[in-house]
C-alpha cells in the first residue's frame, strides 16, 4: 500500500520549471532514493512534499485514507506523519542535543502556552516523558554521551545523527533525508547506512535525496530520476544503473 502517492506535480520559479509533471509512488516501508544531477528539482521535491512550496498544479496524497497534502502549512504536514532533515543542516546551535530532540517532539506535545505557564501535574508529566523519548532517540542514533553537548560543538557527523533524532521525535509514518551522508567520512557513511536499516525496521519508511551512488544502490530497494525537474526513469538500483537515459543525464555529467 502506498503510503505517499505524487501525481503530475509542477513547480515553477518564473521561467525555471523546476519540477514537470513528476510522477511517483513511494510504498509503506519501502526505502527510496531519488537521484539527479545538480538543479534536478530533488530538494524543491521535497519542499513541495513538506508544505514549504505549494505546488502549482498537481498532487500529493498521503497515508492509508490518501489525505491530499496541497495546502497544508508544514506543521500540519508534520503533525500527519511526515519529518525530514535539510541538506543544509538547521540544528538550534545554541542547545543541547538533548534540547534539540526535545523541540522535535513539540507537534505532538498536549499543553499548549498556559499549561507551560502554570505546570499543572500532567504538564511536568509529559516534559519528563519526552525528556526519557529523547534520551532513547539519541540512544537509537549512537549519540547518547552528546546528550549534554551544545549542537554547535559537535562534530560535522554527530550533527547530521543529531538532525535524525529530531525528525524522528515528531514520530514519523515517513522520514525524508536530503543528502543525508554529504560531509561524511567513509566510516561514518558505513555507520549511517546501518542506522536508516534500522529506522526502516521501527516501520517508518524512508525517502532520501543523495549524491553518493554507492550509497543509493547499496540501500534503496527502487530508485527515482529526475532530470531538469522531469521523472526520467524509476526503477530497481540494478534497472537504473543500466539506464541509458540515466547513465547519459546523470553518470555522464560526472555524479
Amino acid at each position: 500500500m502506498a503510503i505517499l502517492e505524487i501525481s503530475g506535480l509542477n513547480k515553477h520559479f518564473g521561467g525555471v520549471k523546476a519540477i514537470e509533471g513528476v510522477t511517483f509512488s513511494v510504498e509503506r516501508g519501502e526505502i527510496v532514493g531519488i537521484i539527479g544531477p545538480n538543479g534536478a528539482g530533488k530538494t524543491t521535491l521535497f519542499n513541495c512534499v513538506t508544505g514549504i512550496y505549494e505546488p502549482d498544479k498537481g498532487s500529493i496524497f498521503f497515508g492509508d485514507y490518501r489525505e491530499r497534502l496541497n495546502g497544508l502549512k508544514p506543521h500540519e504536514i508534520t503533525s500527519r506523519g511526515i519529518a525530514r532533515t535539510f541538506q543544509n543542516i538547521r540544528l538550534f546551535a545554541n542547545m543541547t542535543s538533548l534540547e534539540n530532540v526535545m523541540v522535535g517532539a513539540h507537534p505532538r506535545t498536549k499543553a499548549g502556552l498556559w499549561g507551560a505557564v502554570i505546570r499543572s501535574g500532567w504538564v511536568r508529566e509529559e516534559e519528563n516523558r519526552i525528556e526519557k523519548h529523547a534520551i532513547e532517540l539519541l540512544q537509537f542514533v549512537g549519540i547518547a554521551d552528546e546528550a549534554n553537548e551544545l549542537a554547535m560543538n559537535l562534530p560535522y557527523g554527530i550533527q547530521r545523527k543529531l538532525e535524525v533524532a529530531r525528525a524522528l521525535a515528531t514520530e514519523p509514518q515517513l522520514l525524508l533525508l536530503d543528502e543525508p551522508a554529504a560531509g561524511m567520512n567513509p566510516v561514518e557513511k558505513k555507520e549511517f547506512l546501518h542506522l536508516i536499516d534500522r529506522i526502516r525496521k521501527k516501520n517508518i519508511t524512508v525517502l532520501l535525496i543523495e549524491h553518493d551512488m554507492k550509497i543509493v544502490m547499496l540501500i534503496s530497494e527502487r530508485v527515482v530520476v529526475l532530470d531538469y525537474g522531469v521523472k526520467i526513469a524509476e526503477g530497481t538500483p540494478n534497472e537504473i544503473q543500466n539506464d541509458e537515459k540515466v547513465i547519459e543525464a546523470y553518470i555522464g555529467k560526472g555524479h
